[in-house]
């Protein structure tokens, strides 16, 4: 079994973003789900979650918002959050600053969120710092009128790496029950790649916290 421990360098590098959710009186769990929506796994996902009365927080790849509103509007409906994860998936390393901007504001065009997680992780301090004098309108929920934030940049406190092939599925599970705890943010996908993996993880990560006394929050 192969375990995985958090990147610490990450964290230390990018303090600014969000690695972890404060601790309450209950304990709880942040799960995530990046690079959806995708019309076969993502309500798939939404099934899983509403057997355990489960909140998420789904980061949303424009150009599939765009291919599958009809998805997107699912999860919205389950009562979960919504963030965005640029509009084609750009690594931020190797994007330029002024189309890696122009790429989160078209994907957030779609989303209307006040969350954001960089794919991969990887983004720019010179990315980082437009981003943050941007503002977003968003859906106030009447759709009778918008409002105008900032983003919340978000990371994560575990990312499950269930899209990593070199992993079996139980080395996933492991490495998230080993790794969360009260306020962790767990990094999930909603993705073709991580299928298999996720599949297996999700539904023992979501009974292994539940028995334990853990509730499941959007961010």
């Amino acid at each position: 079994m192969r375990i995985i421990k958090p990147n610490g360098f990450l964290r230390m590098f990018y303090p600014s973003l969000l690695w972890q959710m404060p601790k309450t009186a209950k304990k709880t769990i942040y799960l995530t789900f990046d690079d959806g929506p995708h019309p076969m796994i993502t309500p798939l996902v939404l099934e899983i979650l509403e057997r355990y009365n489960a909140k998420a927080t789904f980061f949303c790849i424009g150009n599939n918002v765009k291919k599958y509103p009809a998805t997107f509007e699912m999860v919205k409906k389950a009562g979960h959050s919504v963030g965005c994860h640029t509009f084609n998936h750009e690594d931020g390393f190797k994007t330029k600053t002024d189309n890696y901007i122009k790429s989160v504001v078209a994907a957030n065009e779609l989303i209307h969120s006040d969350l954001f997680r960089p794919p991969h992780g990887k983004i720019k301090r010179s990315e980082l710092k437009k981003l943050k004098t941007l503002n977003f309108k968003l859906d106030n929920c009447s759709k009778l009128s918008t409002l105008n934030s900032k983003l919340r940049i978000v990371a994560w406190t575990v990312i499950a790496y269930d899209w990593d092939h070199a992993l079996s599925p139980e080395d996933v599970y492991q490495n998230v029950i080993r790794n969360a705890n009260d306020g962790a943010i767990v990094a999930f996908h909603d993705s073709i790649k991580a299928y298999n993996n996720m599949i297996y993880a999700l539904p023992r990560v979501l009974e292994y916290y539940t028995q334990r006394g853990f509730m499941f929050k959007s961010l």
